[in-house]
């Protein structure tokens, strides 16, 4: 089973990109689950939402405590969150940032960085100082995971994201090729 853990703020789209993804990962014949932790959260605070997939029935009901994958979609959080916390061994964190993987060489675990915030505000999505990253995070996360294909996500975008299809399809094809791993 791949378990992914996604930290952002309430407003960025972490609920929404844990569903796509789970959805992509159907689309291409996986079992999935994906759904959000929520508290007393408003827009801006950090918030944490989950993606499962599996080639068998998934049976477990908990939040995903030891992820292979984790993609923040606020780089601040960093600072506040421990966002690697229960990251396996060999796992990946994808981080929004304009800074690249080897300036995280203090978090001593394998990094990959997107600039999602300048694909989005590019794309008009959100504002330039809410940019909604989602869609970007998704197309540069099945490029430096490779666990879901492009194809799917962008399907599954243009299905399920509620407003700007073509500009959120764009902004994840843009990324999937701008991904640093």
């Amino acid at each position: 089973m791949i378990e992914i853990r996604f930290h952002g703020r309430g407003g960025q789209g972490a609920v929404i990109a844990s569903t796509v993804l789970a959805e992509a990962a159907f689309l291409e014949g996986k079992d999935v689950q994906a759904f959000p932790y929520f508290g007393v959260e408003r827009r801006g605070a950090p918030v944490t939402a989950y993606t499962r997939i599996d080639d068998r029935p998934i049976r477990i009901r908990s939040q995903i405590y030891e992820p292979e994958y984790v993609i923040v979609l606020d780089s601040v959080l960093i600072k506040t969150v421990n966002v690697t916390q229960g990251l396996k061994p060999n796992g990946l964190v994808l981080i929004n940032t304009d800074k690249k993987p080897g300036d995280f060489a203090n978090l001593k675990i394998k990094i990959a960085t997107i600039d999602a915030t300048s694909i989005a505000i590019k794309h008009g999505l959100g504002t330039k100082t809410a940019p909604i990253v989602n869609t970007a995070i998704l197309g540069a996360f099945s490029k430096a995971s490779g666990i879901v294909k492009l194809d799917s996500v962008i399907k599954c975008i243009l299905e399920a994201v509620p407003g700007k299809k073509e500009e959120n399809a764009n902004a994840a094809k843009e990324a999937y090729g701008a991904v640093i791993l």
